[in-house]
């Protein structure tokens, strides 16, 4: 299969390796960054740039890039696609990306399928990217269609390579609201958790759980930015709960009331139970 990845950061350079490493596959690959993309074809992960003279030949093309790029590349390149080829983006947002991406597949006649892999890590850059970064991970799927089966055979054939351990199938909106929560909150809250004064003087009195609540702090702002924004209305909801219940605990403290704090971490306790086993 020929394969195009646009974008050689952490995930499309992920995929790249994945698809180079399993099977007899070609990667055609894209890059504003052409020393990287030198690297990458030196090392052999890719085999030639992709541009408008073989991009008609993939059978698949992955948009790596940050929504408003993946944007403007699916506009700019959508009319040498191949009618049979199928194109999936990996933003963190599917609104918008969906929207212009089924527009632009009915125009021209490709497949578009908005794609949002649950894989990554806290660094970025075709530095970090590995070849088994999917490897079990969840994979989210948003298809033009939710019922129509041999399309989701198709799309599951194509990345199989990957290594995905799940695909879940959902549309665009419902999407962005869950992932508002189990993303971008904590993003947010690790963020501004480690502004505390009190985190200089951590070493030594810190563990497992200063860890885990603040590996995600270490972000890339650039990203994350566009990622908020455009899903600021699901965002602001998930953090008018979290203010509220956090206004909760405080004034539970500030009263002494131990009855009404106990019974706040119990609360969350079994809601923990409830939603995860």
């Amino acid at each position: 299969m020929k394969v195009g990845i646009v974008g050689l950061g952490l995930i499309g350079g992920s995929a790249a390796r994945a698809y180079k490493a399993n099977g007899n596959h070609t990667v055609y690959a894209f890059d504003t960054d052409s020393s990287m993309l030198d690297f990458a074809k030196m090392t052999g992960v890719v085999d030639e740039m992709l541009d408008e003279s073989n991009i008609n030949e993939c059978e698949l093309i992955i948009i790596a890039l940050y929504p408003e790029a993946a944007i403007k590349y699916l506009e700019n390149m959508a009319k040498h696609i191949s009618k049979d080829a199928l194109v999936i983006d990996f933003c963190g947002t599917k609104r918008e990306i969906c929207k212009i991406g089924f527009e632009l597949a009915k125009r021209y006649g490709f497949l578009f399928v908005g794609g949002h892999p649950m894989a990554g890590t806290q660094f970025s850059g075709y530095a970090n990217s590995r070849e088994s970064m999917f490897y079990g991970a969840g994979m989210v799927i948003v298809p033009p269609r939710l019922d129509d089966m041999e399309m989701l055979e198709n799309i599951k054939e194509k990345l199989s390579p990957l290594g995905f351990g799940k695909l879940s199938v959902t549309d665009a909106d419902k999407h962005d609201k869950l992932i508002a929560f189990t993303s971008q909150m904590p993003h947010i809250v690790s963020n501004a958790f480690i502004k505390s004064p009190t985190a200089s003087e951590h070493f030594g009195f810190s563990a497992g759980s200063y860890r885990d609540m603040t590996r995600v702090a270490w972000l890339n702002p650039s990203m994350w930015t566009e990622l908020f924004l455009e899903n600021r209305d699901n965002l602001i909801g998930e953090l008018d709960v979290l203010i509220s219940e956090l206004e909760k605990y405080k004034n539970a403290l500030e009263k002494c009331d131990a009855q009404t704090l106990y019974a706040l971490l119990d609360e969350g306790k079994r809601r923990k139970t409830e939603v995860d086993g």
